[in-house]
């Protein structure tokens, strides 16, 4: 069982990731949400830090650490910025996890060395406008041609979809609804026939950037598929049982910084000549807000550790992300009411964790999603 005390290197790993958010990202953080900026200066900046390559081993470039590290990195910089921590999270479970989950010695050597530094942002497409949650009625096609594939189609709520310089696409090879009719591809950016659309104008997560990708006749060579044939579907599926850790960090995060501007509010705030955390109703709910936390933190580390020790972590990282996902919610929305009027002007930072908490409950899969998947594992027992 998974010990929760902190390790040295995570104390260690955690103070950087604390100093970098309040140095690089702090500063600007209303900012950013206002123009909807994605900072790519600032995953530069992340790749000298090891931020952008956190789960890759250091003979592909890579930080060379765990999932307890990367769920303190997440934590740590999403409790400051919501949109930055997706981006941080889209970049390492996703593309670059991809990556270096399922492709060949060549195309690791290839292409984690420019992630896990940062000179490269990474893309991943799964969802489409009309399948959704519904991967296996994608409509995106691959069809073979000589040494090559020629992808149509489009992807949507893509991150980074416009800045990535490399994504990692799930396409239909085979017949529609076939788990095994999916493929993997590494597409960079420039290749003709990939294109970004235009930026989704989002409630929240405002600088971490979301838009469509479309294939009009896009000649793939065979080298850049990942696996064999039809095991694309499968890939993701693994992927995602990573992915919703990420995910749940996200959301602890947010939570987390959710929670310590209510407590400082109700520590300063003053009405009828006393705190405002003096009143039961406020004090009990903050409680309420730490214990939530902390559950949600156990969870999570749980299904970090399962995850460190190569155990099937499909049941436990669905339930981290369900939970710390609704708790975010939950807390932002408490702490927005502890500010009172306050908390509904952008002069306090509760209406922006409000505002970035929601996508935690739909990102990976919707809490329904996790529902069905975590009843499913536990049928398994019966």
């Amino acid at each position: 069982m998974y010990n929760v005390k902190e390790t040295e290197q995570m104390a260690m790993v955690r103070e950087s990731a604390r100093e970098f958010a309040r140095t690089y990202i702090k500063p600007h953080v209303m900012d950013w949400d206002e123009r909807q900026h994605f900072p790519i200066d600032l995953f530069h900046k992340m790749g000298e830090y090891g931020f952008m390559g956190i789960l890759v081993p250091e003979e592909y470039g890579g930080a060379g650490l765990g999932y307890q590290e990367y769920i303190t990195i997440l934590d740590e910089i999403s409790k400051v910025c919501g949109s930055i921590g997706l981006s941080v999270a889209a970049h390492n479970s996703l593309c670059t996890n991809h990556i270096l989950s399922f492709a060949n010695e060549e195309q690791k050597r290839k292409y984690l060395p420019k992630l896990a530094s940062g000179e490269w942002i990474g893309a991943w497409g799964l969802t489409e406008t009309g399948s959704g949650s519904d991967a296996g009625g994608m409509m995106t096609t691959a069809v073979k041609d000589g040494d090559y594939w020629i992808i149509n189609g489009s992807k949507t709520f893509i991150t980074h979809a416009i800045s990535g310089d490399v994504a990692v696409v799930m396409v239909r090879t085979g017949e529609k609804g076939d788990k095994h009719g999916m493929s993997a591809f590494i597409i960079e950016k420039g290749t003709k026939g990939f294109t970004a659309g235009q930026k989704m104008d989002k409630l929240g997560m405002r600088a971490s950037e979301t838009a469509f990708l479309f294939f009009d006749n896009c000649r793939v060579h065979k080298d850049q598929m990942m696996g064999e044939v039809g095991t694309g579907f499968v890939q993701a599926l693994k992927l995602l049982d990573g992915g919703r850790i990420s995910i749940a960090a996200l959301s602890l995060g947010i939570a987390r910084g959710a929670y310590e501007c209510a407590l400082r509010y109700a520590n300063e705030r003053e009405q009828f000549n006393q705190k405002i955390y003096d009143f039961q109703d406020v004090s009990f709910t903050i409680a309420d807000m730490a214990t939530k936390i902390e559950a949600s933190e156990l969870l999570i580390r749980k299904a970090g550790y399962l995850k460190d020790n190569h155990q099937k972590v499909t049941k436990e990282g669905a339930m981290a992300k369900l939970y710390a996902s609704e708790v975010a919610v939950e807390v932002a929305n408490h702490s927005v009411q502890i500010h009172g009027g306050y908390g509904f002007t952008k002069d306090y930072p509760a209406e922006k964790f409000f505002r970035d908490a929601k996508l935690c409950t739909i990102g990976e899969g919707t809490s329904a999603i996790q529902k069905m998947v975590i009843s499913r594992e536990i049928k398994k027992d019966v």
